[in-house]
């Protein structure tokens, strides 16, 4: 066993060489040792060549207690002595320093040993030439020379039984048929070897190639693990990773700072959430790790980690993972410290809300004073009147600007639907913004039933409409036309104004609800505008239970779609977005 870079203990398997300087695979064959297709040590071949002299040994020794007239035998001692010498050469003859198939003269060799031992005592033990079998599976488990090792499986039995009538060539022709037993079951028995040899070999090599596959898929997963465990502790979210049953199976390095920051144990059940900073502790129902673990998934789950000043506020979120079956086998949990941009937007928020009241109550005045004194036509000059007019005209459009920094301000906007006639809503705004229109060399065109009702607050609406053909005016620079179109639809009443402006990019199109947002182009035209209007537009619209999309092409246009309820059930009487 060795251990990973986490510190796991992982399986150390061995890498199998190949090439020019592997060593040669073997094959154990029960009784013979290990069997090598390649330079045998001295103690190998001895081994090879030991089970061979032992049964020579045991059957000199037991027949010369029965009959001991065979120690007398020439043949028999020859065989027997040229067996212990062959016993000996395994020790004396350095095999690594001779050719490869050097080793084979030794199994050759007893095959005349057992020749001149069997046909010594063939009256004594006829059995001997059974001793063949030794020196055949030597040669079929080698591997080497396997058609010389046949031929010598074949040939050398066979001469073992014909040697007898060689010398007495009379009684050859009678027992040709019994000398061709022995060596065509030795031929086979080299042949079945061989074979069974060779598929085991084949087997070794697959379980070799499939000990390297998975040594390889170890150090892949190993390389992935350490990998994976520098990117968790490099990313500056906390990310936990829990099981079926809320248990922790990962976390990285930022959420044990977090679980330190916000407890004063390294223990998850004394970290609590809050809703928000300083209300009551959340209930353990709805935790995230407890909602995670349950299967649930969320995002932007603004909660509150920790107690007093070790408060931080945190955005949750959680994806369940799946087993290979596709079950539901726990959950990832990423925690994200927020802190410093809610801090931030709250300081922003109050900043704008207090400007905006505090001018809002000046301009009031301000317009009030100045149509005081431009209803009095006697005492003012033609020159003054104008100039009043333009300080009015300019007072107005600051009060609208800050209506609106109070509306985008405010976290709530109040609405009071209810059905409304749509039709007249759209020709009134259209009619107050012709003058605009034609100032900027805009053509207003109106695609308006007679009749259109639908569930909205008329006041809001008309807020909506007002912003749209502003919008729309104002960024057709070039002049052009402005379309305002309006059809019913299954369940739903569908506005639109259309031009033919600037335009915008698909990604800036994404982008236009957001607070203080805008375009490139209309940056670069030195078109006036803060970028709350279509913010304050689309919350009126959702807070109506409707939609609002934009489809726009940088240079050609752009087009509002506004979708509207037409049944009460749709969209509540009071909405508060």
């Amino acid at each position: 066993m060795r251990s990973d870079g986490l510190g796991r203990p992982t399986t150390e398997y061995s890498r199998h060489e190949s090439g020019p300087s592997a060593k040669p695979e073997r094959l154990w064959l029960p009784g013979f040792g290990r069997f090598e297709g390649g330079r045998n040590s001295r103690r190998e071949t001895a081994t090879h060549q030991l089970p061979l002299t032992i049964a020579v040994v045991i059957i000199a020794v037991t027949a010369a207690l029965l009959n001991p007239g065979l120690l007398l035998n020439g043949l028999f001692l020859a065989g027997l002595f040229l067996t212990l010498a062959l016993f000996a050469a395994c020790f004396l003859i350095p095999w690594g320093r001779l050719p490869l198939g050097a080793m084979l003269t030794i199994p050759i060799l007893d095959l005349v040993a057992i020749l001149l031992c069997r046909n010594g005592a063939v009256d004594i033990v006829p059995g001997l030439g059974a001793l063949a079998a030794f020196p055949i599976v030597w040669l079929a488990a080698s591997g080497l020379m396997p058609l010389l090792s046949a031929i010598v499986s074949f040939v050398g039995p066979f001469l073992i039984v014909l040697f007898p009538y060689v010398l007495d060539s009379g009684t050859m022709h009678a027992s040709l048929v019994d000398t061709l037993l022995l060596p065509t079951m030795t031929l086979a028995l080299f042949l079945l070897l061989r074979v069974l040899t060779l598929q085991m070999r084949m087997q070794r090599l697959e379980l070799q190639q499939k000990a390297d596959e998975v040594s390889a898929l170890e150090a892949q997963s190993g390389d992935g693990e350490r990998l994976l465990a520098a990117i968790l502790d490099t990313v500056d979210v906390g990310v936990v990773a829990v099981d079926t049953g809320g248990r922790t199976l990962l976390s990285n390095r930022q959420q044990q700072l977090f679980q330190q920051g916000a407890s004063s144990q390294d223990d998850d059940e004394d970290i609590r959430f809050f809703r928000s900073k300083g209300s009551a502790p959340l209930p353990e129902s709805l935790h995230p790790i407890r909602r995670a673990a349950e299967g649930e998934s969320f995002s932007n789950n603004l909660l509150w980690l920790g107690d007093g000043d070790r408060q931080r506020a945190v955005s949750t979120a959680a994806r369940p993972m799946t087993g290979g079956d596709g079950g539901f086998t726990g959950s990832v949990v990423v925690f994200t410290d927020v802190t410093d941009l809610v801090t931030a937007l709250t300081v922003k928020e109050d900043f704008v809300a207090n400007v905006t009241h505090e001018f809002s109550t000046p301009l009031t005045s301000i317009l009030g004073h100045l149509d005081l004194v431009l209803e009095s036509p006697d005492v003012l000059t033609p020159h003054t009147r104008e100039s009043l007019a333009i300080s009015r005209r300019n007072a107005e459009r600051l009060s609208i600007l800050v209506s609106d920094l109070l509306s985008a301000a405010s976290a709530s906007i109040s609405l009071h639907a209810k059905p409304t006639e749509l039709t007249a809503l759209l020709t009134s705004r259209i009619r107050s913004a012709r003058t605009h229109a034609t100032n900027a060399g805009i053509t207003l065109v109106s695609e308006v039933p007679q009749c259109l009702w639908a569930i909205a607050d008329p006041m809001r609406m008309g807020q909506v409409v007002d912003n749209l053909l502003s919008n729309a005016i104002k960024y057709s620079p070039d002049g052009g036309a402005v379309t305002v179109r309006a059809h019913a639809g299954k369940g739903k009443v569908l506005l639109e104004v259309e031009d033919c402006g600037i335009g915008m990019t698909p990604d800036e199109t994404a982008l236009i609800y957001g607070r203080f947002f805008r375009a490139r182009s209309a940056r670069e035209s030195a078109i006036p505008g803060v970028g709350l209007g279509l913010a304050i537009t689309k919350a009126i619209v959702e807070g109506h239970g409707g939609t609002i999309h934009c489809s726009s092409s940088l240079g050609t246009g752009t087009k509002f779609t506004v979708s509207l309820p037409t049944t009460m059930a749709q969209a509540p009487a009071v909405v508060v977005g």
